[in-house]
């Protein structure tokens, strides 16, 4: 013990400085699409997934019921591994959109991390290798390869080489496959490594399998590695990323563990009543009872946990250091048979020294990283792996409150409350600036419009730059509750947004998607638009099946193949990798009622129907067709449609205030945007306001700055155009010039404006009422503009009844 104890202060000094660099890569970080979700059931779990560990290597019933240990040891146990496994695929390959160049640069990067890790680990247990005699064996370079990148130079170590091999294995698999064909593949590869785990009772009995698999074990000593084991895992932990919860997701997760986690106990219990294992780290039934158990904390969103999750990480880093200490201490204080022999203490004191050593690692890291010592990583650049990294997702995803939001492209986009089930009262001064989105109203539109067209035609909810400014997010999940199942974006970016955010049903990409992004409309189930002939060749050349909408132009002369060129267009439908799920085109001038408005509309709806009667004439099948979008739906029957794409009718307004339909419908709106006054001062007749100088006021006035600006989607000109907000129900004209984060108004003839009261710049207060529609005719534009101007730092809070 004393060679020990001499190694013992320099290998954990070097563990805790290696860690300050690569600590809790065992999992990595989202894709910013991820970004509002929150995994504090993953992080409890993962802190209980340590203390399997622990489990399994100490054995805390063996000396209580030897069969009891072997259930919980060798079955039960075995779910933290796995658990690790799929939580790295999640997060490291969810973040992965189809760019191979960012793609390449975060594995390099996790290979680092996790490399980095590695090397602390086998710095830091050298003391117990030269203890437990591994250097007195006989010295190859070969064995000290096959231990470096299977084994493990110290037997919890076999776990990061692992992590490794199988990320680029999986990695490797997905530049040339699909995802189901990668899991194919992993499965496979699980099957062949279960024959060398588990089930070699299988591979004992053929003299073929021994041979092979003996040969297996020269080169490594267990088939739970990098090959075998985690590629399936990890593969499991993308196809999570990629594919939404279901509803009541939790509900059937439940259900589903614990039929796996029975069914689990059955094969443990029966492979070693059969004397099949050779180990006992895989099992068939493991693989379900993972994926159900990561799925059911998946849908268990909650408060992270970062202190949990980093301390799950030293755990498991140092817990075998902990075993060393407390036998040490026992024997040296004559206690070994009440605590080393005694499994259950001995389990319970390794357990309370691992987290003591743990905290006190992480309390060293802090203190370090308060001194400044940037020769570790400092700041925030490489501190702490897993936090340090979903914190960073967070930030782009929500974007709130920082300007820092870009959008959907930067996962919730326009500064939402995603994910969170976020429901608050109306009137709530407790931001600088927000979005009160009434999902309530968006079902009543929803079925307003529903009642306009035939019963036979289904609604595809254009949810397209983030939902109209609305949240695309919480708009589709409503959407798909009141039973929307298509819905139609801009981008791939946005359509991945909500398949993440687990928007089930068909998402169609209406723009323009590079060739480097296609394999991303396979991956995330998307449906691709295809706008041309040629366009049709290129998405065919990418050499494997999407599913598609034909547009076909029929007058707007913008996007789709021309419906003059027939043989054209029926070249579409002959690729044998685009799967045609529609045939689409757009109405230019529905919301016109004027004769000439009204004949160009009407000429569409005739050559769309001869197009489709072509192709039907031709044997093909176009698929769900349709062409009305919110104007062609409220001013024009469409019969014999199958779909029609509501959107700005759906947000409950129209593109302005002076627009008529012909359809009785009722529309409410969904979004009021408010602010809250930052302050209210006195003013004296003849001063100026705001930048320029060049507002002076008529009398003394009081002047009320709220805290929202043109950076926030107040156009500049607005002021310029008479516009105003209402407060306390009465209307407050905005005086000068409209600042980037602030505007100003006269609240000389309000009584009682203060701090922190809520100024309505869309919506109602009292009997007054500003509408987008209205806003937009005073600036001479359409709602449409004014909605998705409203900036990411504007919050949106999501209301319900």
């Amino acid at each position: 013990m004393e060679r020990v104890k001499a190694w013992n202060g320099p290998a954990i000094m070097m563990t805790v400085l290696s860690l300050r660099f690569a600590t809790a890569v065992i999992e990595t970080k989202a894709a910013i699409t991820l970004a509002n979700l929150r995994y504090g059931g993953m992080d409890i779990f993962k802190l209980a997934a340590a203390f399997l560990v622990i489990t399994i290597h100490l054995g805390p019933l063996l000396s209580v019921d030897p069969y009891a240990d072997f259930v919980l040891t060798g079955i039960i146990a075995r779910l933290a591994v796995p658990f690790f496994f799929i939580a790295s695929g999640f997060f490291l390959f969810g973040k992965m959109k189809g760019d191979r160049q960012r793609e390449l640069v975060s594995m390099r990067r996790f290979t680092l991390r996790v490399g980095v890790l590695y090397a602390a680990g086998i710095i830091a247990y050298l003391p117990l290798n030269v203890y437990d005699g591994y250097f007195k064996q006989p010295v190859s370079v070969w064995g000290m390869l096959q231990d470096v990148v299977f084994n493990g130079t110290f037997y919890h170590l076999w776990y990061l080489p692992a992590l490794i091999t199988g990320a680029w294995i999986v990695y490797g698999l997905r530049m040339f496959l699909s995802l189901k064909t990668v899991l194919a593949v992993s499965a496979a590869l699980y099957v062949l490594a279960l024959l060398g785990d588990s089930y070699y009772g299988l591979t004992s009995a053929s003299p073929i399998l021994t041979g092979l698999y003996d040969g297996m074990f020269t080169v490594f000593d267990y088939t739970r590695n990098g090959i075998g084991f985690a590629p399936l895992y990890m593969a499991l932990g993308a196809w999570a990323a990629l594919r939404p919860l279901p509803s009541r997701s939790r509900l059937r997760y439940t259900s589903a563990f614990i039929v796996s986690i029975a069914v689990l106990l059955g094969e443990g219990i029966a492979l070693h009543a059969a004397g099949w294992p050779r180990h006992d780290s895989m099992y068939l039934a493991l693989v379900p009872a993972v994926y159900s158990l990561f799925r059911l904390l998946q849908s268990a969103e909650g408060r992270e946990h970062p202190y949990l999750r980093s301390l799950s990480t030293w755990i498991y880093m140092l817990h075998p250091w902990a075993i060393v200490l407390v036998r040490g201490g026992a024997k040296a204080t004559g206690s070994f048979s009440v605590i080393v022999d005694n499994k259950p203490v001995f389990y319970i004191a390794v357990s309370f020294l691992s987290v003591a050593l743990s905290a006190a690692g992480i309390w060293l890291l802090q203190a370090i990283k308060g001194r400044g010592e940037r020769g570790l990583g400092g700041g925030h650049g490489h501190g702490h792996g897993q936090e340090q990294e979903r914190g960073q997702e967070q930030r782009q995803g929500q974007g709130q409150e920082q300007g820092q939001g870009k959008g959907q492209k930067q996962g919730q986009g326009k500064g939402q409350k995603q994910g969170l089930g976020l429901k608050r009262g109306m009137g709530s001064s407790r931001h600088r600036a927000w979005a009160e989105i009434d999902l309530d109203h968006l079902a009543h539109n929803l079925k307003q419009l529903q009642n306009v067209i035939p019963r036979s035609t289904a609604i595809m909810a254009i949810v397209k730059a983030d939902a109209y400014g609305h949240g695309s997010i919480e708009v589709a999940k409503r959407l798909f509750k009141e039973g929307v199942r298509s819905f139609a974006v801009a981008d791939i970016e946005e359509a991945i947004v909500l398949r993440r955010s687990g928007i089930n049903g068909e998402i169609v990409v209406l723009g323009y998607t590079a060739d480097h992004r296609l394999g991303d409309i396979i991956r995330y189930r998307l449906t691709q638009i295809v706008v041309s002939a040629e366009d049709a060749e290129r998405l065919q050349a990418f050499g494997r099946p999407m599913m598609v909408h034909v547009k076909i132009d029929t007058g707007m002369r913008r996007l789709g193949e021309s419906y003059e060129h027939i043989e054209r267009i029926l070249s579409i439908y002959r690729h044998k990798f685009l799967l045609i799920a529609g045939t689409f085109s757009h109405l230019a001038a529905a919301d016109r009622q004027d004769a000439a408005g009204i004949a160009l509309t009407l000429k569409q709806f005739e050559i769309f129907g001869s197009v489709i009667a072509q192709i039907k004439q031709a044997g093909i099948d176009p698929g769900r067709i349709h062409l009305q979008s919110s104007y062609g739906m409220l001013n024009y029957e469409g019969a014999g449609m199958n779909l029609a794409r509501p959107g700005i009718a759906l947000y409950g307004t129209l593109g302005s205030e002076k627009d008529t339909v012909r359809a009785e419908v009722g529309l409410r709106p969904v979004l009021s945007l408010k602010a809250a006054v930052s302050l209210v001062k006195s003013v004296q007749a003849g001063e100026s306001i705001g930048y320029g100088g060049d507002y002076f006021t008529q009398r003394d006035s009081l002047i009320a700055t709220l805290s929202i600006g043109y950076a926030d989607g107040v156009a500049r000109e607005y002021a310029e155009r008479g516009g105003y907000v209402l407060i306390n129900g009465q209307q407050a004209k905005i005086v000068g010039k409209i600042c980037m984060d602030q505007l100003m108004v006269d609240v000389t003839d309000i009584e009682g404006v203060c701090q922190g009261d809520t100024a309505t710049l869309i919506g109602q207060d009292g009997e007054q009422v500003i509408t987008a529609a209205g806003i937009a005719d005073r600036l001479g534009t359409l709602t449409n503009e004014v909605l998705v101007s409203i900036g990411s730092r504007v919050e949106r809070v999501y209301v319900t009844r």
